[in-house]
């Protein structure tokens, strides 16, 4: 009977020794060190590929997330030790796109004699975007497995802005042939209405720089898969404040007792926000949602590499 106690002890106790021992076949330790560098990415496209794999579908949907993975925005972190690290968190983005259509020269009365084609001109519209986020954190762990919690706080401040142009082939006149804002393409928001209410057409439309600032809290589970290869998920709690400043809207139209060409330059209203809520920057850190509905409960689900 002493016998059985005895090695079912030193079972327990190898098995012990085993469990504790976090390191590969090969020798790898599991877990992060100090000096390690880690990155962040979202976990979803491994997911749904995965799940493609296993029965032949291309229509799995991965679990739903939410803050890291809809706004491009990059976590790297810096380990002091084993169970602390400094994370970065950024976005530097900067986009351009133009969009361009053929439009029938209003200049031109005479239909043509086939087989020539009709003469056309180009109308083009530009849009641009910045969007810039850094923020700095702390984070901490604990946990002794491969299933470590994690818990810390982030602040960050982002700003973000766009601009629209348009330009049009056919220049408005009220001679003759008359050319008026019906021969314009219509790119889905340039057309419109002046003061006056005379038909009008979007030049340039400036929205004001967007500020903002925040702090959030945030707690999360880390499972390392492979030797420093996690998957985890995290919520946050947060503060933050965003301002928008006066935008600004040129349009051209025909008005006035005596027709004429005029430009007319109008400022759009600014905007701020507060708000105390979890994860405040629901979906995207420019997504500013701190009441309403789908401000709570988005996460971050990602897979992240210690080197």
């Amino acid at each position: 009977m002493k016998k059985s106690v005895l090695v079912i002890a030193l079972a327990f106790g190898v098995t012990g020794a085993f469990a504790q021992d976090l390191t590969s076949k090969k020798g790898e330790p599991i877990l992060p060190e100090a000096e390690d560098w880690a990155i962040s990415m979202d976990a979803n496209p491994i997911f749904n590929y995965v799940g493609n794999a296993f029965n032949g579908s291309t229509s799995n949907s991965a679990p739903g997330t939410g803050w890291l993975n809809s706004d491009q925005t990059i976590i790297g972190k810096k380990f002091i030790d084993e169970k602390n690290a400094y994370r970065v968190l950024v976005r530097l983005g900067f986009t351009s796109q133009s969009t361009k259509a053929m439009i029938a020269d209003a200049s031109v009365t005479t239909a043509p004699v086939y087989p020539a084609v009709p003469s056309m001109k180009e109308d083009k519209m530009k849009m641009g975007n910045t969007n810039i986020a850094i923020g700095v954190g702390k984070e901490m762990r604990r946990g002794k497995t491969r299933l470590q919690g994690v818990y810390g706080a982030d602040a960050m401040i982002w700003i973000s802005s766009n601009k629209t142009k348009y330009e049009y082939g056919n220049a408005l006149s009220v001679g003759t042939p008359a050319v008026t804002v019906a021969n314009s393409t219509n790119f889905g928001s340039n057309i419109t209405t002046d003061a006056y209410g005379n038909a009008a057409r979007v030049t340039e439309m400036k929205s004001g720089m967007t500020f903002g600032i925040g702090v959030r809290g945030f707690i999360g589970a880390e499972y390392f898969i492979f030797p420093k290869i996690s998957v985890g998920a995290e919520y946050g709690w947060g503060i933050g404040f965003q301002m928008s400043a006066k935008g600004k809207q040129t349009v051209e139209s025909i008005g006035g007792t005596t027709p004429a060409v005029g430009t007319i330059e109008t400022e759009t209203s600014g905007s701020s926000k507060f708000g105390f809520d979890t994860d405040i920057n629901n979906n995207t850190i420019f997504g500013f949602n701190g009441s309403g509905s789908g401000s709570t409960g988005s996460g971050s689900l990602r897979v992240t590499f210690h080197f």
